[in-house]
């Protein structure tokens, strides 16, 4: 995808030296700043266990569920500090994560799903089945699909999720490894899918996943990620023009090695 011109303007989401704790022992953030522009899809990738999915529920509120905490720093958007906040006021902000392993409700219809998407909205009725039959144009599929969710195959299943995030109007959705489960071609759909919401309907999309081929291909601007901390970022094109992540992240070289132990990925004076 080709980089836009950078704004000038405050990013609409701003991760400002974060730290996570869980349990009040288990450091997992470590200083942690990444800013998300309006408009934008960046992609944040990583090895398992670099602290991806902590990075989107310290934005999106989920920490609390599973004993985590901001111990340090702020995350804002839209300029205003949204850390410890409850799930539900910052979903109502313009702000929903699509979970790891799509956590469709499969015991409910696709529609009930759609409409569980959108239970923090109060405009009525009418919008509401305005914004299912949008959903049901960039998935036609999910039309057809009358039964319980649960029978849905895994593409049909991320569709749904990400149909369910737009039932929230989301300004910013925190996508959490839309590829895990997924054969070859429906990651190629569903990264289509992603690129035209962001393209047609302006979503601005923070993307976390561990296929940087895919994702560096859909995003404008991405971070790298290592044991809690960025250790390296900058546009799309030329994350995946650089030779070191092709050897660690794109399969264009030696056995992957870790990035802290390379002299040159130093971090940015701001992550010190």
């Amino acid at each position: 995808m080709a980089e836009p011109a950078l704004a000038a303007a405050e990013p609409l989401l701003a991760v400002n030296n974060i730290e996570v704790v869980y349990s009040d022992v288990i450091l997992v953030l470590r200083g942690l700043s990444l800013a998300v522009p309006a408009g934008q899809v960046v992609a944040l990738l990583g090895a398992n266990g670099a602290g991806k999915s902590t990075t989107l529920k310290a934005i999106s509120g989920l920490l609390e569920a599973e004993d985590g905490e901001v111990t340090r720093g702020d995350v804002r958007f839209a300029g205003e500090r949204i850390d410890g906040q409850r799930p539900d006021a910052i979903v109502r902000r313009g702000i929903f994560q699509i979970m790891e392993g799509r956590r469709i409700v499969a015991d409910m219809t696709v529609l009930e799903n759609l409409r569980v998407g959108a239970f923090t909205r109060r405009d009525g009725r009418a919008a509401v089945k305005r914004d299912i039959e949008r959903v049901y144009e960039y998935f036609p599929r999910l039309r057809e699909r009358t039964g319980l969710a649960g029978y849905l195959s895994g593409g049909e299943q991320q569709m749904l999720a990400i149909g369910r995030a737009l039932m929230a109007r989301p300004k910013l959705i925190l996508m959490d490894e839309p590829s895990m489960g997924l054969s070859p071609l429906l990651v190629r759909e569903v990264f289509g899918i992603v690129e035209r919401l962001n393209r047609e309907l302006g979503v601005t999309i923070l993307l976390v996943e561990q296929n940087a081929r895919v994702a560096l291909q859909a995003a404008h601007y991405g971070y790298i990620m290592e044991q809690g901390k960025i250790v390296l970022d900058g546009a799309s094109a030329a994350l995946a023009a650089n030779e070191d992540v092709k050897e660690f992240y794109l399969g264009g070289g030696e056995a992957r090695k870790s990035f802290k132990n390379l002299k040159s990925f130093k971090r940015r004076k701001r992550w010190i």
